[in-house]
């Protein structure tokens, strides 16, 4: 019964060990999400999926960070709107703090005013969290190797502002950024108008370029006035 009982031990321990030279290392996660329920649920999804190990979790972007620099996950599955600390800012921060660690977004959010900063900032893919498991498992090993993954509905739009540009409509805020350019306004004066950073105010032009097809802030004003956005 002993050498029974050994010599299954050494079998299973062979098939262990068989299936980790398979599969190789696992890839390490990092959870960013502000929804217990959702950070318990993808913890159990990656529980049941072989090659995966979660490695810790945090409710919003500050704490994803000061986590992802001392765990050094493979991959950093982050949300984008959460009380606390957001998304796209933890992403431009682990950049600079964290350069190893891929960063996946998995947000509701699919409009163009959270995608493109999210991109911008660094993240290497960006995904819907309707997304099915097994595609989530596939863009999560893809991130790992540093290759970008979007979902269809994000590529799509992204496609065609590239083929198309100059055609997207101003946000509201946008409208407001420009209306202020026009009246000669410093970056400085409209953060402090607007009651906003310089820096979301250089990404808001970033985008107003983009979307009037113009390259400085005199073109985009006179594009704005041609086409009535500015009255």
């Amino acid at each position: 019964m002993a050498e029974y009982t050994e010599r299954t031990e050494r079998t299973e321990h062979s098939d262990r060990t068989a299936r980790a030279e398979r599969t190789g290392p696992a890839i390490t996660v990092l959870l960013v999400d502000d929804h217990p329920v959702v950070r318990d649920g993808l913890r159990g999804m990656f529980a049941s999926a072989p090659g995966f190990e979660v490695l810790g979790e945090a409710g919003n972007g500050v704490e994803g960070v000061e986590l992802a620099v001392r765990l050094d996950p493979d991959v950093v599955l982050m949300d984008l709107r959460m009380p606390g600390g957001g998304g796209v800012v933890a992403i431009a921060e682990l950049g600079r703090r964290a350069p190893r660690s891929k960063v996946l977004v998995l947000t509701t959010y699919d409009t163009d005013s959270d995608t493109l900063p999210a991109i911008e900032a660094g993240a290497t893919g960006y995904l819907l969290k309707d997304t099915p498991r097994g595609e989530l498992f596939t863009a999560v090993r893809a991130a790992a190797e540093g290759r970008t993954v979007l979902s269809p509905a994000i590529a799509s739009r992204l496609v065609s502002r590239v083929r198309s540009p100059g055609n997207e409509p101003l946000s509201a805020r946008e409208r407001e950024v420009l209306e202020l350019v026009a009246k000669g306004t410093s970056n400085r004066e409209i953060a402090a108008v607007l009651f906003i950073s310089e820096a979301t105010v250089k990404t808001h032009l970033t985008h107003i370029y983009g979307k009037l097809g113009a390259k400085d802030r005199a073109a985009a004003v006179a594009v704005a006035y041609d086409r009535g956005i500015l009255g």
